[in-house]
């Protein structure tokens, strides 16, 4: 599905900007056209000129009148040396005479000099008509449909074509990720359980709290991949979830990794009542702030957790005494590591970003270099119970 949406929308950019290329040769056809089509009136006139010099040339001297020939196609009329019309059809006032054909707005006119003294003392005939370029629009319209139409399925044909390889890759790489990810799960989730059975016999030493620590980062790690994967095809449900208590208990979580580097986590927890959300969504929100407070934070300092509520929302803060962030704009972008020696895949915060999104929770953002980082999180009154 992904593939075919990447079809589209890539098949959709070229067939704008071919089309865009292709406006400049077609806007000259166009203007071609309604030259042609203008002189194509011209000649119609013209011959509609000799049929009524014609039938003024038959005229009867003996008759008693002359009826002035008429047409649904055109007006025409009779006008003097100084263009006062003698006899005419035409409804509008003429702006200006000039020699010959010309164009004025929509209306076309033909003028023709006649001889001096011999159509009832007329010095010129004058045809008038309204000019459309309907049928010019309507050609260039077909055309220009016709080329976008035929682009963007030749677009759409090639791109796929082009594509076919790298989604065979594509789909492999995605399978070998599932693959590992199961396999992945089966011993973290041993080494967890063995940890905890050893731990309940013997006494706790410091290289089983980092094997535990550790093992708690790889499940972090491991659990962000797995929403990565999972998130588009799974539906998560939504439920009622008391904050406060799920933040104690993702605090307690992480407390063993955050000894590691000897940082203590400083919580203040106030009740918050009850927010609308998907369990796991909202740990992953959790977990990775937690995770990223640990990560770049300095050694011996300290992790301020807090959660309030004003106003009718719940506000939950983290703030670290770290690195702090350079670029604040990019520290969302899937993959990118302001620091890599810190390790990571850079995915954490830009699944919080989704989350966020997707949960309208506001966000503000507020960091120092080598003074560290502060994010808050404004549950609004939708989420909140």
């Amino acid at each position: 599905m992904k593939d075919n949406k990447y079809s589209a929308k890539y098949a959709l950019i070229y067939t704008s900007l071919i089309t865009v290329i292709l406006l400049t040769p077609l806007f000259f056809y166009f203007v071609y056209m309604k030259n042609i089509h203008s002189i194509q009136n011209e000649l119609f006139l013209k011959e509609k000129s000799l049929l009524v010099v014609k039938a003024m040339q038959e005229f009867n001297q003996n008759d008693e009148f002359f009826e002035y020939p008429r047409f649904k196609t055109f007006e025409s009329g009779l006008y003097n040396e100084s263009f006062h019309p003698i006899f005419t059809l035409i409804k509008t006032p003429i702006n200006y005479f000039k020699g010959g054909y010309y164009l004025d707005g929509n209306d076309a006119y033909l003028i023709v000099k006649l001889p001096k003294n011999r159509y009832f003392g007329a010095r010129y005939l004058v045809l008038k008509n309204k000019i459309s370029y309907a049928p010019v629009y309507e050609k260039v319209f077909i055309i220009l449909f016709t080329i976008v139409i035929f682009v963007f399925i030749l677009s759409l044909f090639f791109l796929g074509s082009f594509a076919k390889p790298f989604q065979k890759i594509n789909k492999q790489l995605d399978n070998f990720i599932k693959d590992s990810m199961h396999e992945i799960n089966t011993p973290l989730s041993i080494i967890n359980v063995n940890i905890d059975l050893y731990n309940r016999k013997n006494e706790q030493n410091k290289y089983m709290q980092r094997m535990k620590a550790a093992a708690k980062v790889l499940s972090n790690i491991y659990n962000d991949m797995d929403y990565l994967i999972k998130h588009e095809r799974l539906e998560h449900e939504k439920k009622e979830i008391k904050l406060s208590e799920f933040l104690k208990e993702r605090i307690e979580y992480f407390n063993e990794v955050a000894r590691m580097k000897n940082i203590t986590i400083n919580a203040s927890i106030q009740e918050c009542g009850v927010i609308y959300i998907n369990d796991k969504e909202l740990q992953r929100l959790i977990d990775n702030n937690i995770s990223n407070a640990i990560k770049y934070s300095y050694e011996n300092s300290y992790i301020d957790i807090k959660l309030h509520a004003e106003n009718g929302r719940c506000h939950l803060s983290f703030k670290d005494y770290g690195v702090g962030i350079e670029k604040v704009e990019k520290i969302f972008s899937r993959y990118y590591r302001e620091n890599s020696s810190k390790g990571g895949f850079g995915i954490g915060l830009n699944i919080v970003k989704s989350i966020i999104e997707k949960e309208n929770i506001e966000l503000q953002i507020e960091s120092l270099p080598s003074q560290g980082s502060l994010f808050i999180y404004t549950f609004h009154p939708k989420n909140v119970n």
